[in-house]
């Protein structure tokens, strides 16, 4: 009996990013959904990720207020949530944020898989 694909959530504006992350991951075998506008994370009410790439600067909705929110709510608060940046000086206030482990751009796919089989 295999188990259920685990489901990882990519939130990023820039859509090459998303899209290079998106490949890998299934690649690796995750079942993967994204979006490029922060504000839809918080929307997010069945079929919840079992872990959440979330990025700090984004239109419309900041990275960290997100994860803020999220860390908040019943049915969100246990997902693991890795912020990424491409400002390193910002990593404190991702975890300030509650962020579970932080990952600056630009960053190399095996650091970010280590990252998630950490959590997942």
């Amino acid at each position: 009996m295999s188990e259920r694909q685990k489901h990882i959530m990519i939130a990023d504006d820039d859509p090459g990013i998303v899209d290079a992350v998106e490949m890998i991951l299934e690649f690796e075998g995750y079942a993967v959904s994204s979006t490029v506008d922060g504000s839809t994370v918080l929307d997010m009410k069945q079929e919840l990720p079992d872990l959440l790439l979330l990025d700090i600067w984004m239109s419309g909705e900041d990275g960290r207020d997100i994860c803020r929110k999220l860390k908040t709510e019943p049915a969100t608060k246990n997902i693991p949530v890795i912020m990424i940046s491409a400002s390193r000086d910002i990593e404190r206030s991702a975890f300030d944020a509650g962020a579970d482990d932080f990952l600056a751009k630009p960053f190399e796919m095996e650091v970010l898989l280590s990252k998630i089989a950490r959590f997942i």
